[in-house]
């Protein structure tokens, strides 16, 4: 069995915030394997599911049943901006450099949703000289 549909097939039945960490996990290893490839092709497959992802995190953290809190709300709404301009930047110019921002970036997350002994809020604080371009 493709391990892709394994891990799919296990966070059917996870909590929500586990199902988001999955999906920021799995987009950061695609963007890392990308890197490693260097192909453009690649590189531009691994951003554009990484986008997407991110589109579906504003589109829920935007809407009036959100129940994350404000502040975290308002922090990761801004990181998902810093999201969107380095994901363009990377459609019209693949920088394979400049894809370690976004890999961190759902790394920290994923662990901020996972519990790693920080809370996602602690996560998304830690982010600031993150989301310098």
């Amino acid at each position: 069995m493709n391990p892709y549909v394994k891990q799919q097939t296990a966070v059917l039945g996870a909590a929500p915030q586990q199902a988001e960490a999955w999906a920021l996990t799995t987009a950061a290893r695609r963007l890392a394997d990308a890197k490693s490839s260097g192909d453009h092709e690649t590189i531009l497959a691994a951003v554009r599911l990484n986008w997407r992802l991110w589109t579906i995190f504003q589109a829920n953290l935007s809407g009036p049943e959100c129940e994350v809190p404000t502040e975290i709300r308002t922090s990761l709404l801004n990181l998902a901006n810093f999201v969107d301009k380095r994901s363009v930047g990377l459609i019209f110019e693949a920088d394979p450099e400049k894809l370690d921002v976004l890999i961190n970036i759902n790394r920290q997350i994923a662990a901020g949703l996972l519990g790693d002994g920080r809370a996602p809020a602690a996560a998304v604080a830690a982010m600031p000289a993150v989301t310098a371009a």
